[in-house]
C-alpha cells in the first residue's frame, strides 16, 4: 500500500486485490464491469493465466486505486497464487451461486491464500445473482461460511451491476483499517442517484409488483434483485431476543385497506 504524498500521482492509496476461484464462476465478468477501470498489465494476452485491472474508487475522501488481479482457476495456476497473494492486501473468493461445486471448492483456495498471505482481509462473493432461479447455493450456507472465516460476504450480478463497487469498498476499508487507518472503519457513504431511485420503487411496491411496471426487462431484473437483497436484510437485522416477531410486507392491496382512522396519528418513515 503506497501514500499518495509523491508528485505525478492522482490516488491517495494503492492497494492490490486477488480474485480467487473456480474457473468459469465468472471472475473475468467482475472485471469487465469497471466502467472506468483500464488493463495495465504486460501479461494480459489471451495465454496468459493471469491479468489486472485498474479502478478507483473514493473512501472517506480519499482517492484509492485498486490494482485488481484475475487468475486463472485451473489447477495448474496454483503457482501464480502463489506468486501474486504474497503481495495482495485483499483477496475476493468467487463462487457461482448456481454451481455448488465452485463452492465446495473454496477450501482448497482458502488454504492457499491462509498459506501465502496469512490474515489478509477476505471477502466472500457469490456471483450471478441475476440467475436467482438456478440457485445451488444458499445465502444462509454462504453466510454461515464467511463468518466461520472471518470474511464479509456480497452477492454479486455484473450484468446488472449490482453490489460490485460495494464489495471493492468495503474490502478497501478493511485493508486500510488492518494497516492502520481505524478512521476509515466508519460507514460514509453517499449514495448514487441510482440507489435512491430503487429506494423510492421498491418502497412503494412488491417484488410481483415490478413485473407490472413499464420498463426494460433488464432495469425490472435489476429491481427485483434489489428488493429481494433489501427484503432479506431488513429480515436479518432483527433483533435475535424477539425471535417471534416477523417482517410483514404489505401488498398495494393491502396498504389500500389500512386506515389511520382508529390511530391517534399517522407516522411516515
Amino acid at each position: 500500500m503506497c501514500s499518495g504524498s509523491r508528485v505525478n500521482k492522482n490516488y491517495d492509496y494503492l492497494l492490490k486485490f486477488l480474485l480467487v476461484g473456480d474457473s468459469d464462476v465468472g471472475k473475468q465478468e467482475i472485471l469487465n464491469s469497471f466502467q472506468d477501470g483500464s488493463l495495465e498489465s504486460p501479461f494480459c494476452s489471451g495465454s496468459s493465466p493471469a491479468a489486472y485491472k485498474t479502478t478507483t474508487v473514493l473512501l472517506d475522501g480519499k482517492k484509492v486505486k485498486l490494482q485488481v488481479w484475475d487468475t486463472s482457476g485451473q489447477g495448474r495456476f496454483c503457482t501464480i497464487i502463489r506468486s501474486y497473494s504474497r503481495g495482495a492486501q485483499g483477496i475476493l473468493l468467487v463462487y457461482d451461486i448456481t454451481n455448488k461445486w465452485s463452492f465446495d471448492g473454496l477450501d482448497r483456495w482458502l488454504q492457499e491464500v491462509e498459506e501465502h498471505a496469512p490474515g489478509v482481509p477476505k471477502v466472500l462473493i457469490g456471483n450471478r445473482l441475476h440467475l436467482e432461479f438456478k440457485r445451488q447455493v444458499s445465502v444462509v450456507d454462504a453466510e454461515e461460511y464467511a463468518i466461520k472465516h472471518k470474511m464479509g460476504f456480497f452477492e454479486v450480478s455484473p450484468l446488472c451491476n449490482f453490489n460490485i463497487m460495494e464489495s471493492f469498498v468495503e474490502l478497501s476499508r478493511m485493508a486500510l483499517q488492518r494497516n492502520g487507518m481505524e478512521r476509515l472503519w466508519r460507514y460514509n457513504k453517499v449514495l448514487p442517484l441510482k440507489e435512491l431511485c430503487c429506494r423510492a420503487i421498491v418502497s412503494h411496491t412488491t417484488v410481483y409488483g415490478i413485473e407490472q411496471l413499464p420498463l426494460p426487462n433488464n432495469l425490472k431484473s435489476y429491481l427485483k434483485s434489489y428488493a429481494m437483497n433489501r427484503y432479506s436484510t431488513q429480515y436479518r437485522s432483527l433483533p435475535t431476543k424477539f425471535p417471534s416477531k416477523k417482517l410483514k410486507f404489505l401488498t398495494p392491496s393491502d396498504a389500500a385497506n389500512t386506515s389511520c382512522a382508529t390511530k391517534k396519528s399517522c407516522v411516515i418513515v
